[in-house]
């Protein structure tokens, strides 16, 4: 019994690792936490399902076509918004992604209203396979492998090829970069870009668990949260833990105690962690000494 309550957690816990990821990205290039994320990944989900429902295109004609946008939509973010603020700090752009947060929100609900629709993928709800002793539906088993895909990706972009470097040069010092002859504010450009796309990935994978509507990505969004802070939002690995520890708990919590009040799991671990480690379980907390 417990190795299926974890496996759904960890089901739950990949959702939030993409979500998570996509924010932390965004931090450490811009010191900004992109609220604006969930909707951005909502928008983008609904691109998919025009493609599919209105054009009848293939599924992942449709997948990558919304990609894209996604894409272009973080480009959008910063290019169009966020680097024109005047006099730019820390609060001000959590307000903008705020207000584009709102903007999206309210964008989809004139276009498609609230009504609650299906998001066809071609991988199963139903049919499920056994691993490990445990059972496992096809869709879960597919979203597992493809956060684990996409963050392997994240690595290996990061690690190994220049415009990963570039993107590491910026974050940890904007200003050496540019020295360095690193473009930083197209670097932060594409970092914005990227991390709506693993957004817009985890909303493709939220839409056939749940229901496809302008509310879809709220509480993934705060839970996404929650996962960095108890991570460590300067940590793309700590997030990630962060994200499974999460799930994980959430599911023993439900099971155990009360699934009425599992979603306040999210909301008291970020109160407790602030309290005793602001930095987050993996995160690095800098002091400054002179």
């Amino acid at each position: 019994m417990i190795g299926q309550l974890i496996m759904t957690g960890i089901v739950a816990g990949s959702i939030y690792a993409l979500v998570a990821l996509a924010m932390s990205l965004t931090y450490k290039s811009s010191e900004v936490a992109n609220f604006a994320q969930g909707e951005m990944a909502m928008f983008s989900t609904y691109v998919a399902f025009v493609m599919l429902a209105t054009y009848q295109l293939p599924f992942w004609v449709a997948f990558g076509g919304s990609l894209l946008f996604a894409f272009l939509l973080g480009l959008f973010l910063h290019l169009a918004i966020i680097r024109r603020a005047k006099d730019p700090n820390v609060l001000n752009l959590l307000i903008i992604t705020l207000g584009f947060q709102v903007f999206l929100y309210g964008l989809a609900g004139w276009k498609w209203g609230s009504e609650q629709r299906v998001l066809k993928i071609p991988v199963s709800q139903t049919e499920t396979v056994e691993f490990a002793g445990l059972i496992i539906s096809q869709l879960n088993l597919a979203t597992i492998l493809v956060a684990i895909l996409l963050m392997i990706s994240v690595y290996i972009l990061l690690r190994f090829t220049k415009l990963g470097l570039a993107i590491k040069a910026t974050q940890q010092n904007e200003t050496a970069a540019k020295i360095n002859g690193i473009p930083t504010r197209r670097i932060v450009a594409i970092t914005f870009g990227i991390s709506s796309v693993i957004g817009a990935v985890a909303g493709i994978l939220m839409a056939p668990i749940t229901t496809l509507d302008p509310n879809m990505m709220i509480e993934p969004l705060l839970k996404g949260f929650a996962a960095a802070v108890l991570g460590g939002f300067n940590s793309l690995a700590g997030v990630v833990c962060g994200a499974f520890i999460l799930g994980i708990v959430e599911s023993l919590f439900g099971f155990y105690i009360s699934t009425e009040f599992k979603s306040i799991v999210a909301f008291l671990i970020i109160v407790i962690v602030l309290y005793f480690k602001p930095s987050g379980l993996f995160g690095t907390h800098y002091t400054r000494k002179v």
